[in-house]
């Protein structure tokens, strides 16, 4: 017979390990050794397990039962009454289960009566298919006893879509069927299961690196318009709009609201398609996008918030560009979406008291500008006007020093051109008496000047080439006619022509110079 696992909670590991139990560090769970009566670990068999353990049908009973195969085959005679197989059902089931066992259940439904708690509870797997279901219920004077522990140290109350580890005890009674009685709730395994939840997805945005996407866009300068998200109708939503109508209604900052459900299953996705529905005909009645989304609602249990914890609402909120402002529960709730949020806010009064704040911020910065504007304004027109002064009294200074110099600049131009007109009186004087001595001074000169033209020319004509030649000269020509002077230009064996006066001879030169 393999080994036997059990289900221990961990604060029970030390009573299961002195009754000899051992730990499996590969299967990460405690286990009766093969051989060991299993008796004394009721409280932690499994259902089939503790089966197996079940102390058989009366044998009165069984008397009557004679099996083939797998079927009852009926007995002699008439056969057992209904009664008497349910109370053998019954009988087993009592016996198999003398205590209760830790079973991990989902709540899906939840009534009262007369103080008792009735739930139904199932199991799913990870797509949410119902694996098992069945009824429990919490006895009044047990639920007096658990319920207020379980609300304090968890701060969640029971409802449906709440995850439970309890301590139930099968039984079976003839007249109203199977069903689990819980004496205890283990508290540690509901907060666990939370904050696990969160954790996968806070892990997940992480490792796609957008957790922090929101809380990095730059805060908004100022809020004139910011859409409301919020469940209608709720305590959260009336506080936040006490404040916000009064700022509204001085045309101070305008806010839109989006109504949805925030709890219960598919609240997260309806919320999800609100958000984006509003935002997609935000264009058509506004220039610009809002400065900023809230998302309220009032307090209330752990696991009413948990419904906020999801995946796909808390990636909208990374990849949005517009700043997300949370006010969700209390101070000490906290949820994915408020860890992402651009600013958490702890109640739906104070995002509002925040949004005030910053619009204050913004006035009291707008009038300090105002009065410094005003005061600079004054300030300047007041130096102007001194500026002012002090040049017209400047330039009519200088006007009167200009007038003054300009009357002696005349004075002095007048006597100048009086001095002038002298001195041109003077000075033509002079210019015709030395026009006249140059004039006949010039005459002289050109007949002088004639005289001595005349005697060149008479010398020059007395210069001819007959004369020249007549003196001893010769003219030398080449074949060409062209006069020769020098004797590097005659070329051997080429004739020349020399003319003496009484006549030409025809030399041909036999060597250069």
């Amino acid at each position: 017979m393999p080994n036997t696992y059990l289900t221990v909670p961990f604060k029970d590991k030390d009573a299961a390990k002195a009754l000899g139990a051992r730990w499996d560090a590969v299967q990460r769970q405690w286990f009766v050794p093969d051989g060991r009566d299993l008796t004394a670990f009721t409280l932690w068999l499994s259902p089939q397990s503790a089966l197996a353990l079940a102390t058989p049908v009366a044998s009165g009973d069984m008397a009557l039962l004679k099996t083939s195969g797998s079927e009852l085959a009926p007995s002699v005679g008439k056969g057992m009454s209904l009664s008497s197989l349910l109370a053998g059902v019954s009988n087993a089931v009592s016996q198999a289960y003398r205590m209760g066992v830790w079973t991990l259940v989902e709540v899906v439904e939840l009534r009262t009566n007369g103080g008792h708690v009735f739930l139904g509870v199932s199991e799913r797997d990870a797509t949410g298919a119902v694996l098992a279901k069945t009824s429990a219920v919490i006895w009044q004077s047990t639920a007096n006893g658990i319920l207020p522990a379980f609300e304090r140290d968890t701060g969640a109350q029971l409802a449906p879509g709440i995850k439970l580890l309890v301590r139930a005890r099968p039984v079976f009674k003839p007249l109203h069927g199977f069903s689990l009685e819980i004496d205890a709730i283990d508290s540690e395994y509901t907060l666990g299961d939370l904050e696990a939840r969160k954790r996968e997805i806070r892990e997940r945005l992480q490792a796609e690196g957008v957790f922090g996407n929101n809380r990095q866009l730059p805060d908004p300068w100022d809020y004139n318009h910011v859409l409301v998200i919020a469940p209608q109708g709720g305590a959260g939503l009336g506080d936040f709009q006490a404040e916000a109508d009064r700022l509204q209604q001085h045309g101070v900052c305008q806010f839109t609201y989006v109504f949805s459900r925030f709890q219960g299953e598919g609240a997260a996705r309806d919320m999800a398609d609100a958000l984006q529905l509003a935002l997609l005909g935000w264009s058509d009645s506004h220039t610009a996008p809002p400065d900023a989304i809230a998302i309220i609602r009032g307090g209330g249990a752990v696991n009413d918030l948990a419904w906020l914890n999801d995946y796909d609402l808390a990636r909208l909120i990374c990849d949005s560009a517009i700043p997300v402002l949370t006010g969700i529960g209390h101070e000490r709730d906290n949820t994915v979406l408020d860890e992402v949020a651009h600013t958490r806010f702890d109640t739906p009064s104070k995002v509002v008291a925040g949004l005030e704040q910053v619009v204050i911020q913004r006035v009291r910065e707008a009038s300090a500008n105002f009065e410094q504007l005003m005061h600079r304004a004054a300030y300047d027109a007041q130096s102007m006007r001194a500026s002012i002064a002090a040049l017209d009294a400047t330039v009519q200074a200088q006007a009167r020093r200009h007038l003054a110099r300009a009357v002696e600049v005349d004075t002095w131009m007048q006597g100048i051109l009086e001095h002038m007109r002298r001195d041109i009186g003077q000075t033509r004087g002079m210019s015709d008496d030395a026009l006249s001595a140059v004039a006949t001074l010039a005459e002289s000169h050109v007949r002088d000047g004639t005289i001595r033209s005349q005697a060149l020319m008479r010398e020059i004509a007395g210069q001819g080439p007959d004369k020249t030649l007549r003196r001893g000269f010769v003219l030398v020509r080449d074949q060409a006619g062209k006069p020769i002077t020098r004797a590097s230009a005659t070329q051997v064996a080429k004739p020349i022509d020399i003319e003496f006066h009484d006549g030409t001879v025809t030399a041909v030169p036999s060597s250069q110079p």
